[in-house]
C-alpha cells in the first residue's frame, strides 16, 4: 500500500501584513507604521516532497493548489496571527473504501508568529514558523487528525495604507498520516510539503492623528496713548499708560518698542504729520523717564494715515489722536 503525501501549506500564504504607505507631515513614505489587525488571503501551487510509507512504498503526486486565509495582529515587526488553509494534490493511487481516489485533500488550522524585517519601507522582507492541527483525507475524508509545522520566507510589496501584496516559499510538514487498507492493513506515510504563493494582506489600524495645529500667533504686548486735540502733551491717564507699557518692557529682558504717532482728519496733512512725530517723540521721552533705554525706542509718524475710525477729512475724533506703542 502506498500512503499520499499531502502539501498542508495554504495558509500561511497570506501570512504576511499588507503593509501600509502612509505619509508623514513632511511627505515623506511611512510604511506599515500602525499597529492594527489585518486579515490575509492567498492561493499557490504546492508539491509532495515524497518519501516511503511503512508498508515500503510511495506515491507519485502531481502539482496541487491551496487557498487560504489568516487573521492577525502587527505590533510592527512581530505579527502573531491565525492561518486556516486548505489544499489538493493529485496522486497515482485509488483506494477503494477510503477518500483517497486520485486525489488527497486537506485542512490545516495553525498559529504562527511572523517577523517583518524593515517593516516601513515599501519592500518587507518576512520569516515565520507555525503549529498546529492538520485534517487529511485518510479512511474519509478529512479524517486523519494530525499535528502540523511550518517555516515560510517571503517579501512583501507595501501598496498603500490597507494594502500589502507578497509572495512566499513554504515547508510543511505533519506528523504520519495513517489509513486502514482492507486487506493490508494500517499503513502510515510521511507528510512533507513544499509550497508558493501569492496573497493579499488588508490591514485595519486607527486612523493617524493628525498633527497638532501650530501654536496660536501670540500678538505683541501693546499700548495706547490718546491726546487732546492738536496737542502733544500727555495727561494723567496716558503716564498711567506709559508706565504699564515701561513695566511690560522690563518684564521681556530683552526687547524694543515702536511708538506710532497718529492725528484725526482735522487739519492739513503736512501738519498733522509733524503732529504725529511731535506726539509719537513726547511717549519716547516719558517712556526713557520710565527707564527704558533711548535705543531701544523707534519712533514713526504716520499723521491721517492708520485711522482707529474711519472719518471723512476735516472730523475731529477722539480715537485717532493717538500714539500706539508696541513692545516686540
Amino acid at each position: 500500500m502506498k500512503q499520499a503525501k499531502y502539501l498542508l501549506a495554504a495558509a500561511a500564504i497570506f501570512a504576511g501584513p499588507m503593509a501600509a504607505v502612509a505619509q508623514s507631515p513632511d511627505g515623506a513614505p511611512n510604511f506599515w507604521s500602525q499597529e492594527g489587525f489585518y486579515l490575509g488571503f492567498g492561493a499557490g501551487a504546492n508539491w509532495n516532497l515524497g518519501g516511503l510509507n511503512s508498508n515500503g512504498g510511495g506515491i507519485t503526486s502531481g502539482t496541487g493548489f491551496t487557498i487560504g486565509g489568516a487573521i492577525g495582529y502587527d505590533f510592527i515587526g512581530w505579527r502573531p496571527q491565525l492561518e486556516v488553509g486548505y489544499s489538493w494534490l493529485p496522486v497515482n493511487v485509488n483506494i477503494p473504501g477510503t477518500a483517497i481516489t486520485n486525489k488527497v485533500g486537506q485542512l490545516t488550522t495553525l498559529a504562527a508568529i511572523y517577523y517583518d524585517f524593515m517593516p516601513q519601507s515599501v519592500w518587507t522582507p518576512y520569516a515565520g514558523v507555525g503549529a498546529g492541527l492538520g485534517f487529511v483525507d485518510s479512511n474519509s475524508s478529512l479524517g486523519a487528525t494530525v499535528f502540523a509545522y511550518s517555516a515560510a520566507v517571503g517579501i512583501g510589496y507595501n501598496v498603500n495604507p490597507m494594502f500589502r501584496l507578497q509572495v512566499e516559499g513554504r515547508y510543511l510538514g505533519t506528523t504520519g498520516v495513517s489509513v486502514n487498507v482492507p486487506g493490508v492493513g494500517t499503513v502510515t506515510g510521511p507528510n512533507q510539503n513544499f509550497g508558493v504563493g501569492a496573497g493579499v494582506l488588508i490591514k485595519f489600524a486607527a486612523a493617524a492623528a493628525p498633527p497638532p495645529p501650530p501654536p496660536p500667533v501670540v500678538a505683541p504686548p501693546s499700548f495706547m496713548v490718546f491726546f487732546d486735540w492738536d496737542r502733544s502733551n500727555l495727561s494723567q491717564q496716558a503716564l498711567n499708560t506709559i508706565r504699564q507699557a515701561a513695566a511690560a518692557f522690563k518684564s521681556k529682558g530683552n526687547a524694543r518698542i515702536t511708538a506710532t504717532g497718529h492725528t484725526d482728519t482735522s487739519g492739513p496733512e503736512a501738519y498733522n504729520m509733524a503732529l504725529s512725530l511731535r506726539r509719537a517723540n513726547a511717549v519716547k521721552d516719558a517712556l526713557v523717564r520710565e527707564g527704558v533705554p533711548a535705543q531701544a525706542i523707534t519712533v514713526i509718524g504716520r499723521g491721517e494715515a492708520g485711522l482707529l475710525v474711519q472719518t471723512a477729512d476735516g472730523v475731529r475724533e477722539p480715537q485717532n489722536r493717538r500714539v500706539e506703542i508696541v513692545i516686540q
